[in-house]
């Protein structure tokens, strides 16, 4: 019967950890690193986690929107679908630039709470790594919130 009941914990605890973190989260995390960076007032820390849990919430909307255009357009390729392809091509060029504007949105209004000295030193590395580039507020290196680009191995 223990052994029963570890073997659950253990499903279940496998199962929580496999959950993709929520929006909140993402911006906790955030503004986590962002804070031993910067060295964040508890201020400049509550409106960054607005800021960026927004911007998460915002791009949690387009993934699933990629994700069915992704498909789409694997479709088309299939089907040797010139014109499927290029709907499913320019909605993902849309939704691409939607996500881009909502990561410098919240880059703009994260920077707009920084000191000056702050934003110096954001400027040196978090800037220039910032979202899109994996950086402070970015997607890491999974390719984004839309995962990898199209045009890799038809599965």
């Amino acid at each position: 019967m223990k052994k029963l009941i570890s073997s659950a914990l253990a499903l279940a605890a496998l199962c929580v950890a496999q959950t993709p973190p929520t929006p909140a989260q993402m911006a906790t995390r955030n503004v986590e690193h962002l804070t031993m960076m910067l060295d964040l007032t508890s201020t400049q820390q509550t409106q960054a986690t607005a800021i960026f849990t927004k911007q998460a919430t915002d791009l949690s909307g387009i993934h699933s929107s990629v994700q069915t255009e992704q498909t789409a357009l694997l479709t088309a390729i299939k089907a040797n679908d010139a014109s499927g392809i290029s709907v499913a091509a320019g909605q993902l060029g849309t939704l691409h630039t939607q996500s881009i504007t909502i990561e410098a949105t919240a880059s703009a209004a994260f920077y707009q709470i920084l000191t000056a000295a702050q934003q110096t030193k954001y400027a040196a590395f978090g800037l220039s790594h910032g979202p899109g580039s994996g950086g402070p507020g970015g997607r890491g290196g999974r390719g984004g919130p839309d995962g990898p680009p199209p045009g890799g191995p038809l599965n």
